[in-house]
């Protein structure tokens, strides 16, 4: 059996080497929908559950994003660390299958077909995102999911429906994680390690800023972008960050009117 760090960088490399072969299509297709979006002045709402928060915050806010994309994360179902007693991983879990949410959350914003929803989810099969996307549907909105199919064909959908999120959506990014998303074996343990939807899912999402940026660019309206110091020093990166977030309190505005 190959060692457990070859393991693991050779599934990331197939991962990463898949997405360039299948996925760069779908990827530019969602781009430019999310740039439509963004250029009309609506937004891009990216909403995940579990580990998927981390695909969510790395789309914005952090170093190298943009305003034009919305993060939605509920803390019920996306705060870990406690594990267990209150705010525990089991109570997370539960409330990630409970149905009827996606038009509960929707209630919250004035949201139009404008309005696109990037939703992401690795297995495909919890209810609550299931429920997000198939009511931002009903709403008029594009849906964009970035899921891993290996994963959902060997899982069971949870939502009523009997439908998973790459059923849903109108555009599918396959992050390419395999079923059961850990990547490595070892000798002696009954079961994997090492799960890889992290990596190929925020490489995705990082493709998909990419491109959106260069379309938004091409079209005479620049994002404003969170930028380290390095870059263009201290008081302009100081800025710049500033008006990134004003430049984002304005464009979330339109939420609540």
């Amino acid at each position: 059996m190959t060692e457990p760090l070859s393991q693991y960088l050779a599934a990331v490399r197939s991962a990463i080497d898949a997405i360039e072969a299948t996925q760069l299509d779908p990827i530019r297709r969602a781009a430019d929908r999310f740039a439509a979006t963004i250029l009309r002045g609506r937004l891009v709402h990216v909403f995940g559950t579990g580990h998927s928060r981390m695909a969510v915050e790395e789309m914005f806010p952090r170093y190298g994003s943009y305003p034009g994309f919305h993060p939605i994360v509920e803390l019920s179902m996306t705060f870990h660390n406690p594990v267990v007693g209150a705010n525990g991983q089991r109570q997370a879990m539960f409330l990630e299958n409970v149905q009827g949410f996606g038009a509960v959350l929707w209630r919250n914003f004035a949201v139009t077909p404008d309005d696109a929803l990037l939703a992401i989810s690795t297995s495909g099969c919890n209810a609550v995102t299931i429920d997000v996307a198939l009511e931002a549907k009903r709403l008029g909105m594009p849906v964009v999911a970035i899921t891993s199919l290996a994963h959902a064909r060997a899982s069971t959908s949870r939502h009523e429906s009997g439908k998973k999120l790459h059923e849903v959506a109108d555009i599918v990014l396959d992050q390419q994680a395999p079923a059961g998303d850990s990547a490595v074996w070892i000798e002696g343990l009954e079961t994997p390690v090492a799960p890889i939807s992290s990596v190929s899912g925020c490489a995705v999402i990082n493709l998909l800023k990419a491109e959106v940026a260069r379309r938004l660019t091409e079209a005479g309206a620049p994002p404003m972008v969170l930028t380290a110091a390095c870059h263009l020093g201290a008081d302009r990166a100081r800025e710049l960050f500033e008006a990134t977030y004003d430049d984002y309190r304005r464009r979330i505005g339109v939420l609540y009117r």
